[in-house]
């Protein structure tokens, strides 16, 4: 609910549901998850995301509100849990087919950690992270400031310590800004719930759609996103 940019982003309603219970949705359909939890802050104004994952059924752990790591750990402790797939909140448009896609491959490959952002060719806002759980343990006594709250960048950042890999998906579709962060990536995200309708939308049915209507793309095309360092 603290976003800088777009405070209780999170709990905005696109149509029927929050933002918050699309992409739970979202992460179910995959069809891929033994477990989900929604790992929040423990200030205020989070008992409201907390409220919500009671309302649609879905487990929450409250933990601080910059060491995203420790917050991550906290939800492994007590879950017998090999691998993590991570998501962020404010990715409403998140594609249940891609994770699914994405998770087999890391099945697949053995490696230690794995994601579609390395070499970007998704819209932002559709990236899939998947990671073993003992390399987030392991990177608990290394991770320092900014890496703690990114959660996984230490990790990729320092690709000689571990065995990762980069999915890219092709076309090139990354130029689409499909994450919540403003005002304007809600008017187009709106825009397209609208067209689209309560469903999970596929990344090539959305991109498709934009094609024609590029007056929407440019709603938000000027929206920088944050350096991990300013996190």
């Amino acid at each position: 609910m603290g976003s800088t940019r777009l405070p209780g982003k999170v709990l905005r309603r696109l149509g029927d549901r929050s933002v918050l219970h699309r992409v739970v949705r979202a992460a179910r359909a995959s069809g891929v998850l033994d477990d989900l939890v929604v790992a929040t802050t423990t200030e205020a104004a989070d008992d409201a995301v907390e409220a919500e994952c009671a309302r649609i059924g879905v487990a929450c752990y409250r933990g601080p509100v910059d060491d995203v790591l420790t917050r991550f750990l906290g939800v492994l402790e007590g879950r017998d849990a090999d691998t993590v797939l991570r998501f962020t909140a404010d990715c409403p448009l998140l594609d249940p087919a891609l994770v699914r896609r994405v998770a087999r491959i890391f099945e697949a490959s053995g490696v230690d950690y794995l994601t579609t952002s390395i070499t970007r060719t998704l819209p932002r806002g559709l990236d899939v992270e998947v990671v073993r759980a003992a390399t987030l343990r392991a990177i608990d006594e290394r991770a320092t400031e900014h890496h703690r709250t990114h959660v996984t960048s230490y990790i990729y950042s320092n690709p000689d310590e571990f065995d990762l890999i980069g999915v890219t998906v092709l076309p090139d579709r990354s130029h689409l800004r499909l994450t919540l962060d403003t005002e304007d990536d809600w008017k187009l995200i709106e825009a397209i719930v609208d067209r689209f309708g309560d469903i999970p939308i596929s990344v090539e049915g959305i991109a498709d759609w934009l094609a024609e209507h590029p007056e929407l793309v440019e709603l938000n095309s000027h929206v920088n996103q944050k350096e991990l360092s300013q996190a």
